[in-house]
């Protein structure tokens, strides 16, 4: 049984589906993205109730706003999550 850490979780960018992922315990959970030209749509966050509570959202969502800059992409965070997200951590502003 593989345990996460606050540091590692095993995300994986799931390009056909249009998303970033993780499944721990059989449990996957996910943000998912529209790609408009230079653009990344984040539009869900989806954790599982069973993975609620471990950060998981917060991680998934650091992955995708770090995908973005790599990629010299911008950001529309129609997901009211990742909208937080980004106001909470202002290093992210300017991928918006």
């Amino acid at each position: 049984m593989s345990t996460t850490s606050n540091q590692d979780l095993d995300i994986t960018h799931n390009e056909q589906a249009d998303r970033f992922e993780t499944t721990i315990e059989g449990q996957t959970g996910y943000i998912s993205y529209q790609e408009r030209g230079d653009t990344l749509v984040y539009d869900h966050t989806i954790v599982p109730q069973e993975l609620g509570g471990r950060g998981i959202g917060s991680k998934l969502v650091k992955h995708a706003l770090d995908y973005a800059r790599e990629h010299d992409k911008k950001v529309v965070p129609q997901c009211s999550f990742v909208s937080s997200y980004i106001s909470k951590h202002p290093e992210y502003k300017d991928l918006v």
